[in-house]
């Protein structure tokens, strides 16, 4: 038995399938597209077996992309969760057969709610399709599986025209990154395109000296500071220059080294400096990189320090490239 061969042949089953149901779509797509834009409520989904799994998904898919949606199992609609059903929602059903026992129990109970109903079906003269406003086929010519009963090539086409149908509503819709994001604040993608240089800088206890403080004095700042580096600013708080360890051992070549000389003698005049807050994380770390720094200093207009950036508070809150 050559399992390698039989996996292969389980792909091309599936892409075909995928492939063919990719050349018939039509109007009866955007009839559901349609819809579900127009829809006021939620989508719900529903299903059973592994319709229902893939249902779940298909849900979140939605959800997490601007449409919002639950899952619904049809055993529980049927015992109280039928109220989770409001009258400006629709229902998208899912059943290859369309015969699904569980499923076609509630059809009559959902008309009673006069909403619109999506069905995902491979029959469209099944139950399930006749009580459809409009009716997605799901029909495939065999399943993956040799035995031809495992649902495989149709869960896999299911999945796939539940994912048409988001994508296709996020590019009628606008939905943009930034919107993604708004739903996604803690996963890596939303801490890209959602998180700010304001939410991560550090705001207080921050290591500013005078330009006249002595550098034995902007050690000491500096080591309390645990950043590495002091802030120079002149008498009127704006920043003019930065003191890091990496300058602090240059000096310590120089023939005329002093801690009693002042701190600005040694450090880098008009450092990298952003002013505005708003900018993503992600950015600031771009920023950080290229210029081959650690800390990337906050200012307001008027070059006054309102906070700090330092390239371990990115990576602590899992912003990376």
């Amino acid at each position: 038995m050559d399992l390698i061969n039989i996996a292969k042949e389980t792909f091309k089953i599936e892409a075909n399938a995928l492939i063919e149901a990719s050349n018939t779509i039509d109007n009866i797509f955007l009839e559901a597209i349609d819809i579900i834009d127009n829809t006021k409520g939620k989508l719900i989904i529903t299903g059973v077996g592994k319709s229902g799994l893939v249902g779940a998904k298909m849900s979140a898919t939605f959800a997490s992309t601007g449409t919002p949606s639950f899952f619904l199992h049809p055993t529980e609609a049927l015992h109280g969760d039928l109220g989770m059903i409001g009258k400006y929602d629709t229902l998208l059903a899912i059943s290859y057969s369309g015969e699904s026992e569980e499923l076609t129990k509630i059809l009559p109970h959902i008309k009673r709610f006069n909403i619109p109903l999506i069905a995902m079906t491979a029959n469209k003269e099944s139950t399930l399709g006749e009580f459809g406003n409009t009716v997605l086929s799901i029909k495939v010519k065999q399943e993956a599986c040799p035995l031809g009963v495992a649902p495989t090539t149709s869960t896999t086409l299911t999945m796939a025209m539940g994912d048409a149908l988001a994508i296709a509503l996020m590019e009628k819709r606008g939905f943009k990154k930034e919107d993604f994001a708004s739903f996604h604040p803690a996963g890596a993608l939303g801490k890209r395109l959602f998180i700010k240089i304001k939410d991560l800088m550090r705001k207080e206890f921050l290591p500013i000296i005078n330009k006249n403080t002595s550098l034995n004095e902007a050690i000491i700042s500096m080591s309390e500071g645990k950043v590495g580096t002091v802030l120079i600013v002149d008498n009127n708080e704006r920043l003019i220059a930065l003191l890091s360890d990496g300058d602090l051992r240059r000096a310590l070549m120089l023939d005329d080294f002093s801690l009693s000389h002042k701190a600005l003698d040694y450090a880098t005049k008009n450092p990298k400096s952003y002013k505005n807050s708003e900018l993503l994380a992600i950015d600031a770390l771009e920023i950080i990189e290229e210029n081959k720094i650690q800390l990337l200093i906050i200012t307001d207009e008027d070059k006054r320090i309102v906070g700090i950036l330092h390239i371990h508070d990115l990576v602590e809150a899992g912003i990376k490239r």
